[in-house]
């Protein structure tokens, strides 16, 4: 009989720029009001990087981190996953940019571009990687830093967006623990909804791309809600399944964090009530792929998960794509 690893999260980290962005700065700079994104997007501020912060730097931070809080030492790392949509550069990878910032030798490295399903999709590989013998211990960051791509005179897209970072350790944790379910998908006939047009090989960077603004973030907003209303729910409901669990089996949820009435409809779904919700978009916006791993560093250093708390993370991005997890928390308080 094939023994299958357990494997889960044991340590966590995050990231954040200093500079904070209100609503209230905003209604400088867009006609926009602080009640207007408030009561349709439930956020009031977002952190925003300067100008010499680049994605692997704050990756790196929210790493170290993870590391210090999982007492895994960096020659210890064998796999960098970092999920983003906003790299240093097209190459090299902002994973072996942090690999060489770590001084992670040992570690093969490379990202992965599932916008802010990002997380989950990386989560996923790792877990993968650890039960096929490729690995042992992996780092998985997710962080961008959007507001470098980010029209500032938008204010259908310049409110939702901030920028940060979140990491985990992976490896193999006691038996019955860790990581119970995932489910990833994809839309890829969806995918002009949310997209940025230039930069890349169909459009690249030119004068004219860069006068058109087509390297900021396009959005078709009321496309992109009616979709993550529904898959956010349909996906949860999906892993738990898939989990062996019920719905009452659920002690907590950690939903991508990209708009509260989105937050709110997936909670619904899933028959829980506000406490067993994590939600800090009030503070930081849309972090794309960093927003789960943010959101669930801030819930383990608040004390809201116990050894044996059943744990569903769902996201959903551009691409289209989505992804959900159901975790049982294995780290003692």
């Amino acid at each position: 009989m094939n023994y299958i690893k357990s494997v889960g999260i044991v340590g966590t980290g995050r990231a954040l720029p200093d500079k904070i962005v209100t609503n209230k700065d905003l209604e400088q700079k867009v006609d926009t009001t602080d009640e207007w994104i408030r009561s349709r997007t439930g956020i009031g501020s977002r952190r925003v990087a300067d100008e010499n912060t680049a994605t692997s730097d704050l990756a790196t931070e929210a790493a170290k981190k993870a590391l210090e809080d999982a007492g895994i030492s960096v020659d210890e790392i064998d796999t960098i996953i970092v999920a983003t949509v906003t790299p240093d550069m097209a190459f090299p990878s902002t994973a072996c940019i942090v690999q060489k910032n770590l001084g992670a030798d040992r570690a093969f490295a490379f990202d992965i571009g599932a916008a802010c399903s990002g997380f989950v999709y990386a989560l996923s590989v790792a877990e993968n990687l650890i039960k096929g013998n490729m690995a042992k211990n992996a780092l998985v960051i997710g962080a961008e830093t959007l507001s470098k791509i980010i029209n500032w005179e938008d204010r259908n897209t310049c409110v939702l967006f901030g920028d940060g970072a979140g990491a985990v350790v992976v490896k193999e944790v006691e038996e019955g623990y860790g990581i119970q379910g995932i489910t990833l998908g994809s839309n890829g006939a969806k995918g002009e909804v949310l997209r940025q047009p230039a930069g890349g090989s169909r459009i690249p960077a030119s004068i004219e791309s860069v006068q058109n603004k087509l390297h900021f973030i396009a959005m078709d907003g009321n496309e992109v809600f009616k979709f993550a209303v529904r898959v956010m729910g349909q996906s949860s409901l999906e892993t738990i399944k898939k989990s062996g669990l019920d719905l009452e089996d659920v002690d907590f949820f950690i939903p991508h964090q990209a708009n509260i009435r989105i937050i709110d409809a997936a909670a619904k779904r899933l028959k829980l009530p506000k406490e067993k919700v994590y939600v800090n978009l009030h503070k930081y916006g849309n972090l794309s792929a960093a927003s789960i791993p943010v959101a669930l560093d801030e819930a383990v250093k608040e004390g809201k998960l116990q050894k044996g708390d059943n744990m569903v993370l769902v996201a959903f991005g551009g691409g289209l794509t989505w992804g959900s997890a159901v975790v049982k928390w294995s780290k003692e308080v």
